[in-house]
């Protein structure tokens, strides 16, 4: 047994800590900055592999990758374990996947097709050790075509018969569904101002305060925004996750907006932020040439 002079003068030798401070605890840390493969494939033409997103990440200097579930090749264990190892192996980390559901439909058996999907992917974004999972409360699809949509700022009318109010009680109560997988898995669902029924900032905060769990979060996204976006980007500042950060070089394939990112950078500093700020490139330029401009300004907007 040890003795108390003995322990006592052990603990003496080690060296002393330097004492709490304030000030140090709550220091600005720097924004990690992230590319998303969607920067590389808007869903036309061949899909750009992930594996050489995370390999021009690297190159680039990017501190991650997102990825795009509909990018990815397939979902078995060998292809997920490639992906994971190789991000490790380019020193970059893996923040978000970003997955597509729609739970605004009055058929609860198709709601529950959506259900499943998120809380599969869930278990996607475990297996790549992703902690969070990109979340769409979806639409009425009043306006068949996304592209009919973007010329409308996502401003559909519901189905015949139906209101707002049911397709917000649809969405809380799917969210609600997923919530005890991603708990389980530890991965955080963030809930985008994307087109749809979040199209509406009041909105979507609606729906994360009724849902109100810890394992339901916010992705702000500055580009899917119908007015002022600063307005609106000072609403979810306090409350973001995770913010998706567009730019539009060579025109918008749907639409295009002149961001100021040193403006939005000093929103974020200012509501406390300290997260993932990950570039979602949607222009027509090529991203070989577009990605680098784009991680240039944003690196000069956060430094």
């Amino acid at each position: 047994m040890i003795s108390r002079r003995a322990l006592m003068a052990s603990t003496a030798a080690l060296p002393c800590l330097a004492p709490f401070s304030a000030a140090a605890a709550t220091a600005p840390s720097t924004i990690k900055l992230a590319v998303s493969t969607y920067s590389y494939w808007h869903f036309r033409g061949q899909k750009t592999p992930v594996e050489r997103v995370i390999e021009e990440a690297a190159q680039l200097g990017f501190d991650g990758v997102e990825i795009l579930h509909r990018q990815m090749d397939g979902e078995d264990p060998a292809y997920l374990n490639r992906l994971k190892q190789m991000a490790f192996r380019h020193g970059l980390a893996l923040p978000m996947l970003s997955i597509h559901q729609d739970f605004v439909h009055p058929d609860p058996a198709e709601r529950q097709k959506h259900i499943d999907h998120t809380i599969r992917c869930i278990g996607l974004a475990a297996h790549l050790g992703i902690p969070c999972i990109r979340l769409n409360s979806g639409r009425w699809k009043t306006i068949r075509s996304f592209d009919e949509l973007m010329k409308v700022k996502g401003d559909e009318p519901p189905l015949p018969g139906y209101s707002e109010k049911d397709a917000l009680t649809w969405c809380v109560s799917s969210i609600e569904k997923c919530l005890p997988a991603a708990e389980k898995a530890g991965v955080l669902l963030a809930l985008e101002n994307h087109w749809g029924l979040t199209t509406r900032t009041e909105t979507l905060l609606q729906i994360w305060r009724t849902v109100n769990s810890p394992w339901l979060g916010i992705n702000l996204d500055t580009g899917n925004f119908p007015g002022d976006p600063y307005t609106e980007i000072e609403k979810l500042a306090p409350h973001a996750s995770i913010v998706q950060a567009k730019t539009y070089h060579g025109g918008g394939v749907w639409y295009t907006l002149d961001l100021d990112y040193k403006r939005i950078a000093a929103i974020l500093k200012k509501a406390g932020y300290r997260g993932w700020v990950s570039l979602e490139m949607e222009g027509n330029e090529p991203a070989s040439t577009a990605v680098p401009k784009s991680l240039k300004m944003l690196r000069e907007a956060f430094a």
